[in-house]
């Protein structure tokens, strides 16, 4: 099956990422440098215990979600998921990031109409799926100001990411996994892991369709049954079954997306795997592709301006009532907090 994402530096990665998750002969190459980069990271790690580089709080309680591997874990719809949680009880969230990807660098709201490339591609869908105020900062201690300034009825902080952002205070720390779990075990660059495993966290959250390891809380993870259009029109999935679609992702694993549409019955006649984060400026469209275009609602957000008669296929992904059940106990302990 044809896949448009089959250029040298998607084929790099991939070799990466399976090096990492064995000790094969790519890994232990890269082990001695794995070793600089954990001295790297405990000296840092040092200066922020003892006050040379500062943790700064903000007045309402901040969950950061993140995980310790490279490449992404799922934590966007994570973020997602808790922060409809907590609009279902009543609770004021917004929801802080880097905006990895962006061509800006300053500290800014993600808007009803900001461009993807401005405010970064997983903020954008955030807002646009959840209509939680985002704001994006180099620093997200800069961005939390930034939100409560501008809206200070908020009662709870949702950082996208930022589990080695030590710069912002957090109250409670999610990790989260995906199906790789921790690879081969060892650090960047001979291994998936930004830090060593395992580390303090209050919870751990597997992302994938099964756990990665014993222990922490699970997740269901499917596609919508419906796709949406561009000006927000439901369209069903079992309309597409039967005739040639063309896929798309620009995501960490596009792979699991493709095998989730041919779960779905769908007939994939191609399939585009773009590098994660993937900006679409100068995209084409293949000649000779699959009159309709499925993709992420992640990719939505850019590839509507290129391509607005594409298909957004949502995930829907839930994480256990158990774990909810747990992140409002840890929530309803701390200090100053009140739910509505």
């Amino acid at each position: 099956m044809p896949n448009g994402g089959s250029d040298n530096g998607n084929k790099g990665s991939s070799r990466l990422q399976d090096a990492w998750l064995r000790h094969g002969p790519l890994a232990c190459l890269l082990w001695p440098l794995s070793l600089v980069y954990a001295v790297l990271f405990a000296v840092r790690g040092w200066l922020y215990r003892v006050g040379w580089l500062r943790t700064e709080r903000v007045r309402v309680p901040v969950i950061v979600v993140g995980n310790v591997i490279a490449g992404g874990a799922g934590k966007t719809p994570v973020v997602m998921a808790i922060v409809r949680h907590l609009q279902s009880q009543g609770v004021q969230v917004g929801v802080v990031s880097r905006g990895y990807g962006r061509r800006t660098d300053d500290c800014r709201e993600v808007l009803g109409d900001s461009d993807p490339q401005d405010v970064g591609d997983e903020p954008a869908l955030i807002h646009h799926a959840t209509k939680a105020p985002v704001f994006v900062a180099r620093r997200r201690i800069d961005a939390a100001r930034a939100l409560l300034e501008r809206h200070p009825a908020t009662q709870v902080i949702v950082s996208d990411d930022g589990l080695q952002h030590l710069a912002l205070a957090r109250d409670i720390e999610i990790c989260v996994f995906d199906d790789r779990g921790i690879g081969n075990g060892w650090r960047l660059p001979a291994g998936p892991l930004r830090e060593a495993w395992p580390r303090r966290c209050d919870l751990v959250l597997h992302s994938g369709a099964r756990p990665a390891f014993a222990g922490g809380y699970t997740a269901t993870r499917k596609l919508a049954h419906d796709a949406l259009t561009s000006d927000g029109r439901r369209v069903p999935l079992t309309s597409l079954a039967g005739q040639p679609v063309t896929a798309l992702a620009a995501i960490a694993r596009p792979e699991a997306f493709f095998e989730m549409l041919r779960a779905q019955g769908l007939t994939l006649a191609e399939t585009i795997a773009l590098p994660d984060h993937f900006d679409f400026e100068g995209w084409q469209r293949p000649v000779g592709a699959a009159q309709t275009l499925v993709c992420t609602e992640k990719d939505a957000v850019k590839l509507w301006r290129k391509a607005p008669d594409a298909l957004a296929v949502p995930l829907e992904f839930v994480p256990s009532a158990e774990f909810f059940a747990t992140l409002d106990a840890k929530l309803s302990s701390l200090d100053g907090y009140q739910a509505a």
